[in-house]
């Protein structure tokens, strides 16, 4: 499994590489090396915005209306 660095320390990627290269493949474009890393960082960032939406609304499950 890849990982994804953030202040030194490492991270699993979060998404599936090669569907997220095969889907900028079908755009007409080319997905570099740090396309997936960075892509990942987006998810945790996304994922640690819900999950305290969902800690502020006194929910323990993520919804997608905290996404």
């Amino acid at each position: 499994m890849m990982s994804a660095k953030k202040g030194g320390k490492s991270r699993d990627v979060l998404v599936v590489a090669s569907k997220v290269k095969d889907f900028i493949k079908s755009k007409g474009c080319m997905t570099s090396s740090e396309t997936i890393p960075a892509l990942s960082a987006k998810v945790y960032a996304l994922i640690e915005e819900a999950t305290a939406r969902t800690k502020g609304n006194k929910r323990s499950t993520v919804k997608p209306q905290d996404l």
